[in-house]
């Protein structure tokens, strides 16, 4: 079993920056991709960006050129810098993983889900 637990969320003003934190415990080893997932009222929860347990990194569309992820793997750690931010990217930002070597973007193929931390972008 493994549990995550998302932190870094706030409130920023377009054009600023946030750094998410997800922090795993657990059985947590080898293997693991990691994901932010987000999810704006109303919408469906959509893929952010994932990184492989050797580093592999994976970003949408939208995140590309503004958001970097990256890993501690001797804290368990997995971060999600945000900068350049827009009122577009507020939303609720939910870090998943899924034991395999491959990164996914459908939500369904991730096992462990944190509970979320919420952005808010204002303009």
């Amino acid at each position: 079993q493994v549990q995550l637990v998302e932190s870094g969320g706030g409130s920023v003003q377009a054009g600023g920056s946030l750094r998410l934190s997800c922090a795993a415990s657990g059985r947590t080893s080898v293997g693991y991709v990691t994901a932010w997932f987000r999810q704006a009222p109303g919408k469906e929860r959509e893929f952010a960006a994932a990184i492989t347990w050797i580093g592999a990194t994976n970003y949408a569309d939208s995140a590309k050129g503004r958001f970097t992820i990256s890993r501690d793997n001797t804290k368990n750690t997995v971060y999600l810098q945000m900068s350049s931010l827009k009122p577009e990217d507020t939303a609720v930002y939910y870090c998943a993983a899924r034991s395999s070597s491959l990164y996914a973007t459908d939500p369904v193929e991730y096992t462990y889900w944190g509970q979320g931390t919420q952005v808010t972008v204002s303009s």
